[in-house]
């Protein structure tokens, strides 16, 4: 039996305006090579200059981690050369980073948790973006010089598992925090996995190897998961010092496999040294006591929702997971409905139709709306079946709810006398199995109610219609 070691590297873009070491814009997507200057692109003589904006995010994630901030740091100067890096280095912080040990929980669905350590947190520059293009290899430097957080954990996960709910905790956090978006797909949240294993009981640390850049929580899953099977394989066959050694791979989303892309650099082979251009980076009281002042955690939310209104523990988590689907939560409660069935209309109901890629944020139907479908659920206007009608017409017409059930004919009649009418027409009409209820065969008791509901298209009130049948029938 072997036992998994992985640590993570992640790489967040922070959502300044502009970028770590010069005023050119950080926006995504623009034509390639507009947002440049003599210092993103490295021309001669060109100096840095510190966007003290990084500095607040990062002191923000420290507080959020429960870390240590470092009130000096210092920036270092990290050597190498691909053509998506102008300077043939990266500037970034190795011997002294802005953040120091701190620590994640995660959270396991039977309840329990598992506090994963984070080494550092530190700032670095973004490179470019190399577009390959048949044979020919073009390079966009928009991106250059763009903020970055490079959060590095401890190897303390021990299953592709724990390593997704580190990273969705993280991004949940970071979301929380508003210093990124965190957009898997643009490249705001880049994940490096690194990945051994060893025979259970065994306290030695083998060699690891290091996936880079994947792009979403599911191929990262399926990623750590081939790269262990092919380790294991290696062990089992005798082949393990052979086939894995230190290296950068690849995680090949067609092949559904890690394939080898270069020999992995030591510290040593990058020839760190000290930032020349750069003074230390010293975080005064000031500065200190705004940044710490954080918004409220996905934690801490869990724990306001379950005391305030009495939810579950593992309905507030998948509540409070993601930050839009916590304050569409929020918001659908301002309509004075229970937290119950908010919860209920929220993840089953509304989070059941939302497909392909539509999220809350984009849903059709926002939170007032759904809010307004359950009140009107709970004042009895519409039954709880009629209200799925509703919400699917929603999704599909841009209109009010009230509109929509006056539209499709769904307003519940809760008139007694109407009702009663109905009931007595329903019980003349079958005499025979009315003398067979009152006779001990209760189950008729269904017939009734589905006669009456069948009669009046659904419209009745049910409470009302059991009442009265059961003042009818004796």
């Amino acid at each position: 039996m072997f036992e998994v070691i992985i640590g993570l590297e992640v790489h967040v873009q922070l959502n300044t305006k502009t970028k770590l070491f010069c005023a050119c814009p950080t926006s995504f997507n623009d034509r390639p090579n507009v947002n440049t200057c003599p210092t993103c692109l490295a021309l001669p003589g060109a100096l840095p200059v510190f966007n003290k904006a990084v500095l607040h995010k990062a002191i923000m994630f420290g507080t959020a981690i429960d870390a240590t901030i470092n009130r000096t740091s210092y920036f270092d100067r990290k050597s190498y050369f691909y053509p998506d890096s102008p300077s043939a280095y990266q500037i970034t912080q190795l011997y002294t980073p802005i953040v120091e040990h701190g620590r994640l929980e995660i959270d396991f669905e039977d309840g329990s948790h598992k506090s994963i350590r984070v080494n550092r947190a530190h700032i670095e520059a973004d490179a470019g973006k190399n577009i390959h293009d048949g044979a020919v290899s073009k390079v966009d430097l928009n991106r250059a010089g763009t903020p970055l957080l490079e959060i590095v954990s401890e190897p303390d996960m021990r299953s592709a598992d724990e390593a997704i709910l580190y990273l969705k905790k993280l991004h949940s956090i970071v979301r929380y925090l508003d210093i990124s978006d965190a957009n898997m797909q643009e490249g705001s949240f880049r994940v490096d996995v690194n990945v051994s294993i060893r025979p259970k009981g065994d306290e030695k640390l083998y060699t690891r190897v290091e996936i880079k850049n994947i792009n979403s929580f599911r191929f990262i899953q399926k990623a750590i998961e081939m790269e262990v099977e092919r380790q294991i394989e290696a062990w089992e066959d005798g082949v393990y010092d052979e086939e894995i050694y230190q290296e950068t791979r690849l995680f090949d989303q067609t092949k559904q496999e890690t394939r080898s892309m270069r020999g992995k650099e030591e510290a040593a082979d990058y020839r760190y040294f000290p930032e020349p251009d750069l003074l230390k980076v010293v975080v005064d009281d000031a500065m200190y006591e705004a940044a710490v002042k954080i918004p409220e955690l996905p934690d801490e939310k869990r724990e306001r929702l379950v005391a305030e209104h009495g939810l579950r523990d593992y309905d507030a988590g998948v509540i409070t997971a993601d930050l839009e689907t916590a304050n569409y939560f929020e918001q659908m409660l301002r309509a004075g409905i229970s937290a119950k069935n908010a919860v209920t209309w929220l993840t089953v109901e509304l989070l059941g139709r939302l497909k392909g890629g539509v999220t809350v944020s984009t849903s059709p139907v926002d939170a007032d709306k759904l809010g307004r479908i359950v009140k009107r659920i709970e004042d009895k206007t519409i039954s709880g079946k009629a209200a799925k009608e509703v919400l699917d017409y929603l999704m599909e017409n841009d209109t009010d709810v009230d509109s929509a059930i006056d539209t499709l004919g769904l307003k519940q009649v809760s008139d007694t006398g109407a009702i009663e009418k109905i009931v007595d027409e329903i019980l003349a009409a079958n005499q025979e199995k009315v003398e067979e209820y009152r006779g001990g065969k209760e189950k008729l008791f269904g017939f009734f109610v589905g006669q009456t509901m069948k009669a009046s298209k659904g419209s009745a009130n049910p409470q009302t219609v059991n009442e009265i049948l059961k003042q009818k029938l004796g």
